[in-house]
């Protein structure tokens, strides 16, 4: 698959002078919650309304869906609003019913990505249709299984393409429901220029409250949409209730959300952005430096570790070193997510070092 133009099309074709908002409940519940949300939403920015008609749950027991019916409340809602409509889908009846149901948005889900067959069944049943279909992020941090996913649908005739990015799972505590990785979605960006890029604050949050913050730092990023889940009643949903906000909430967001010009071609920032690059390319040229003269202490410390006969794991020490540079690191602005990220890696490369001193 390679970069095209043609690849926006779908997009342009909204004719919109502000991102694609999709927005609409995680879950169908009933026909009146639908509707209900789809009239509060018609008069908005949102051009495509959505809502889960099958959720996939991680363990049994959960609410999973209103099934086929709800696509009929899609269909009412349609009608009636004149807006899009779009729904996840994870099999080939999935997309058998949607395309009977004229469901215009279909998307696969993080955990459908996932999995090459079935995004290949999906591929096959939606062979050469025009609906617009878009693909999450896997929930591993896989760029080339995220990129697969796309391209089986090109391969299949799907043209209007998009992708959405949800996060990615992590055993570690952070601030989001699934971290954002946003340098993954940058090197999608930088393949792909023209695939439209869709951002889901709602899963890489899980938190209401901070909806406009991460949509803000997409669109900062030259992101050309966003899917935010909307309840009439988000304390009372029937699913993921903490991450919807209401109708009125996403209206205010779409005020406060500010939209960057993607360059400005004028003498005075030109020369500013030239004097600040310069700064951040000597800069990275002293980090790179600081780094190699780092690891060559490891290396040292490692033929240390060597003629001691000791192990190359001190558990105590690096704890000492990881508790000591986020204290520091916030002196300095930054962030503790950014801290432990930089010393994890420097800490596995510091290993690397000292194991080829030891096995040699």
């Amino acid at each position: 698959m390679e970069n095209k133009k043609e690849m926006r099309k779908w997009l342009e074709e909204f004719n919109l002078d502000h991102p694609l908002v999709i927005a609409g409940p995680c879950s169908a519940e009933t026909e009146e919650q639908v509707l209900k949300i789809a009239h509060e939403l018609k008069n908005s920015d949102v051009s495509v309304f959505r809502a889960g008609i099958w959720k996939p749950r991680t363990r049994p027991g959960g609410f999973e869906g209103v099934g086929e019916i709800g696509l009929k409340w899609l269909q009412k809602a349609k009608a009636e609003t004149g807006l899009l409509m779009g729904t996840e889908v994870a099999t080939a009846a999935h997309c058998k019913l949607a395309l009977e149901h004229d469901i215009d948005v279909l998307w696969v889900g993080a955990r459908t990505t996932a999995n090459p067959f079935a995004v290949q069944e999906i591929a096959d049943t939606l062979k050469g249709t025009d609906k617009i279909v878009l693909v999450k992020n896997p929930v591993n941090p896989d760029l080339a299984l995220w990129l697969g996913g796309v391209e089986r649908l090109h391969m299949a005739g799907i043209e209007k393409l998009g992708v959405i990015h949800r996060g990615f799972s992590t055993y570690e505590k952070t601030k989001y429901r699934n971290i954002p990785e946003w340098q993954i979605a940058i090197e999608l960006q930088n393949k792909f220029p023209d695939l439209p890029l869709i951002i889901d604050p709602s899963h890489i949050t899980g938190d209401r409250k901070m909806i406009l913050e991460v949509t803000q730092e997409a669109l900062d990023l030259n992101y050309d949409g966003m899917i935010i889940e909307t309840h009439i009643d988000p304390d009372n949903a029937w699913s993921d209730a903490a991450q919807q906000v209401t109708p009125d909430a996403l209206k205010q967001i779409f005020k406060d959300l500010k939209v960057r010009n993607v360059d400005n071609t004028t003498d005075e920032y030109g020369q500013k952005m030239s004097k600040l690059r310069a700064n951040i390319d000597v800069l990275d040229a002293n980090l790179l430096e600081l780094l190699g003269k780092r690891m060559k202490v490891a290396d040292e410390i490692g033929q240390v570790k060597k003629d001691a006969n000791v192990a190359i794991l001190q558990n105590n020490r690096w704890n000492e070193i990881l508790g000591k540079m986020i204290l520091e690191g916030e002196k300095k602005g930054l962030t503790e997510e950014f801290v432990l990220k930089l010393f994890k890696a420097i800490h596995q490369e510091s290993i690397g070092h000292q194991e080829k001193v030891l096995n040699a």
